[in-house]
């Protein structure tokens, strides 16, 4: 399986947001739509701070300007 799961990294913590992700799709303004192989859909807002696939992790983060 090529999916990954989706965590927030708050505090140095992660958070999980999906698992389970088969497709990620840029949206507006930092958003991010994520798909689960299960066709689930959930919006993120932030930025990807790493993709790690050998561990099917992907990590974002809230955006700091």
């Amino acid at each position: 399986m090529c999916e990954a799961n989706a965590y927030m990294v708050t505090n140095g913590q992660e958070e999980p947001i999906m698992e389970s992700v088969d497709v990620i799709e840029p949206e507006e303004d930092d958003t991010w739509r994520l798909v689960s192989i299960f066709g689930d859909q959930k919006i993120v807002k932030g930025r990807i701070k790493r993709m790690n696939l050998v561990d099917h992790k992907i990590l974002f983060e809230h955006r700091e300007d």
